[in-house]
């Protein structure tokens, strides 16, 4: 989508520090970070949010996971524990309607979250 930031950041037209990329995925520092590691990991195919996935987003799910595991092990936060979350909707507190989530760890993570 043109107007979409995340696309933007995915294409390359908007800096931001990358942590990961491939042909599906993209990982990159949030902006306004809630632990020491904090990363956003999007599908670079827009997806406005969980509540737009079909039967056949099972790949691209399974990759966001996959690569959420391996970066988890890159900070050495897999051992100690980290939270992998997606927000659907406004009340959620999700604010770009693309697909994303946040892979957050490197501190005690308090419950309930919100």
């Amino acid at each position: 989508m043109e107007d979409c930031l995340f696309c933007k950041i995915a294409a390359g037209q908007i800096p931001s520090t990358i942590v990961y990329q491939d042909e599906d995925v993209v990982a990159f520092k949030d902006i306004n970070p809630q632990a020491p590691h904090h990363v956003l990991l999007i599908p670079r195919r827009h997806i406005a949010s969980m509540a737009a996935l079909t039967s056949e987003d099972g790949a691209i799910l399974a990759s966001l996971f996959t690569v959420a595991q391996k970066l988890a092990h890159d900070f050495k936060i897999d051992e100690t524990g980290y939270r992998f979350v997606t927000n659907v909707g406004p009340d959620a507190g999700q604010s770009v309607f693309h697909l994303h989530f946040h892979l957050l760890g490197g501190r005690a993570l308090g419950w309930p979250p919100g």
